[in-house]
């Protein structure tokens, strides 16, 4: 700016008087070019964030491509720029909330290796196959960088058995038969009618709708349920995975002002201060406030969605996750172990080794959740010689020893071999 008003102020010094003195006009030109260049300095320094502030999180569900806002630049260098300038200005941090998300959003999918901008469930199951998979890489290298992350590294190993069932489907969505989950179905209808009317009556809708619909399950059933999956997994990236980096980089200070912006909540804010303590209790907490943000607050909503969508279909394929899902967390009960379909009437009883309830219904997922799934976790993430190389295990290997259609003869035989009827 120097160097541009001497330049300036050379052109305009015009002729010389004769007695070697500006001419007044002169005089008064040179002091308007000396006012509007200072001025210019923050005029030009507001223009780079000002055009970034009260902007709304229009793509903070993940249903869409790219980031929090079209508005705002992918690039997180000149995100963290525009943020530096805003917080310098002293703008209240409520009105840079979608800038600052996006800055740490940036920041997560570049050290993830995740193309933000190409990030578009829209585009289908071939498109975003390698961002499906390294969503779950990257929160298992979170937390062998900091072992204290305990949500990620269930997130990892929780995570595992669904991306296993993503690319069940995505094995047969080619194909019209469809057949894992034709087959589960068929062999439910078959148990079923051997099954007393008395207790039909009595057993949950959703084993009666597999039995009586599976088979009915088509590719494009299973590409709109992969599309929903896609949108809940970016879904929970977009809220967790830019807290967990902002702590990384910058500590407690770092999703403070995320909490002061509106972008953070008093339960996640809690979390993060008792992360920050180290304590054991404090981090088993930790663990439990983040997965109930994750289940209760961010996708039970589209879980509420995907299980009600396409018919009837919706309850089929939210109840087959249900049946062949088991996390990677080693003492971990499937869920038709952990609650197993047991009805009793007229002196008559069943049990199947189908579960009781389907896991896109929020109460009963966070029943399993808090009595199963996070304590076993939370016993392993304590015994972190045991911890660490379950964790570090790459997860390649994870998905492949989840696989569907690889478990679905021994499936098929523990339902046959469990469904038992006593009179």
């Amino acid at each position: 700016m120097r160097i541009a008003h001497d330049m300036h102020a050379r052109r305009v010094a015009g002729p010389i008087g004769r007695t070697g003195s500006p001419r007044p006009g002169v005089l008064l030109a040179a002091l308007i070019a000396l006012v509007f260049g200072f001025v210019a300095v923050p005029a030009q320094a507001e223009s780079a964030y000002a055009a970034y502030l009260d902007l709304p999180s229009v793509n903070g569900d993940g249903a869409g491509g790219g980031g929090l806002n079209p508005a705002l630049p992918l690039d997180p260098e000149e995100l963290r720029g525009a943020l530096d300038q805003a917080r310098a200005a002293g703008v209240a941090p409520q009105r840079y909330a979608t800038l600052l998300h996006q800055y740490w959003l940036t920041v997560a999918t570049r050290n993830a290796d995740i193309d933000l901008g190409a990030w578009d469930p829209a585009r289908g199951v071939p498109a975003n196959s390698r961002t499906f998979v390294q969503v779950y890489v990257n929160y298992l290298r979170l937390n062998n960088e900091h072992p204290d992350f305990y949500w990620v590294g269930l997130a990892g190993l929780a995570g595992g058995s669904f991306a296993s069932g993503f690319f069940d489907m995505g094995d047969v969505a080619n194909i019209v038969s469809v057949p894992g989950v034709h087959q589960l179905g068929g062999a439910v209808a078959d148990l079923l009618r051997g099954t007393p009317a008395e207790l039909l009556n009595l057993l949950p809708a959703d084993i009666k709708t597999l039995g009586t619909e599976g088979e009915r399950l088509t590719a494009e059933d299973l590409i709109w349920y992969q599309t929903r999956l896609m949108i809940m997994q970016k879904h929970i990236f977009i809220d967790q995975v830019p807290m967990h980096e902002a702590y990384a980089a910058a500590g407690l200070a770092g999703v403070e002002e995320m909490y002061r912006a509106g972008v953070l909540d008093q339960n996640a804010v809690t979390a993060w201060r008792e992360i920050d303590h180290g304590d054991a209790a404090g981090l088993a907490d930790a663990a439990l406030r983040m997965t109930d943000r994750e289940q209760n607050q961010i996708i039970a909503d589209q879980w509420d969605v995907t299980s009600s969508g396409r018919g009837v279909m919706g309850r089929v394929m939210t109840y087959v996750s249900t049946v062949a899902g088991k996390a990677a967390v080693p003492g971990v009960l499937a869920p038709g172990v952990f609650a197993p379909t047991t009805i009793t009437a007229g002196g008559m009883s069943l049990r199947t080794p189908l579960p009781d309830f389907n896991w896109a219904d929020r109460d009963t997922r966070w029943n399993y959740i808090t009595h199963d799934l996070l304590p076993r976790y939370l016993e392993l993430s304590a015994n972190q010689p045991i911890a660490r190389p379950i964790l570090a295990e790459p997860f390649t290997d994870k998905l492949a020893s989840g696989r569907l259609l690889r478990r679905l003869p021994d499936l098929l035989g523990d339902l046959t071999a469990q469904w038992q009827l006593t009179t």
